[in-house]
């Protein structure tokens, strides 16, 4: 089972993402029977948003709540993961982590307690990137820390000069990520989806 993790903080475009991204995963499919992607929804509160949207998109959601999965909710991330290996048995997981959380600390703990190794996705809201930068620095270095990829998206609602100084700011925060530029006008290019699931 392939895991990918995305990151980003509340209202970067997580969800439209991660929906590309599974119908492109199924969509590559070979052979008899088509790939199976599970998803993990990681939310604060009691009622699932995104989740309603994916499950209307025919996707199965194992919601977590009222927490961050890289703090109070290890032990129902890690049973969770465990319930769905061994009721559907993907291909592939996809852990679609709150606003707040650490992709890196969850990622650590899938590791450590189930031996499991997984890609790290972080959005980055450039709209927003100026506002929040500073007020929570902890937090976005924090989710970009050991980002294997990182996603500058909202890129249709910032000039050109405003894309590359944020872009040189991400490169000083993490130059090994992998950096694309991508926009809610227009479906996210097979070539990133490809590196977003392989690397």
């Amino acid at each position: 089972m392939k895991i990918l993790i995305l990151g980003g903080f509340l209202g970067s475009g997580k969800t439209s993402v991660l929906l590309q991204l599974a119908r492109y995963l199924v969509e590559q499919s070979t052979g008899d029977s088509p790939t199976r992607v599970a998803i993990i929804e990681n939310e604060i509160g009691q009622i699932g948003i995104d989740d309603k949207l994916l499950r209307s998109c025919g996707y199965t959601v194992t919601d977590i709540f009222s927490g961050c999965v890289c703090c109070s909710l290890n032990s129902d991330l890690i049973s969770g993961i465990q319930e769905i290996r061994k009721e559907t048995d993907p291909q592939w997981l996809v852990i679609e982590a709150t606003g707040v959380a650490f992709p890196d600390k969850i990622a650590e703990t899938l590791f450590k307690n189930l031996g499991l190794e997984s890609r790290i996705i972080t959005l980055v809201d450039a709209k927003r990137w100026q506002r929040i930068r500073i007020p929570l620095e902890n937090l976005i270095i924090g989710q970009l820390n050991d980002a294997h990829l990182i996603l500058l998206n909202k890129t249709d609602l910032v000039e050109e000069a405003e894309l590359l100084a944020i872009e040189s700011e991400l490169q000083e925060l993490n130059d090994a990520a992998r950096k694309f530029r991508i926009s809610g006008i227009r479906p996210i290019e097979a070539a990133i989806l490809q590196v977003m699931a392989h690397g």
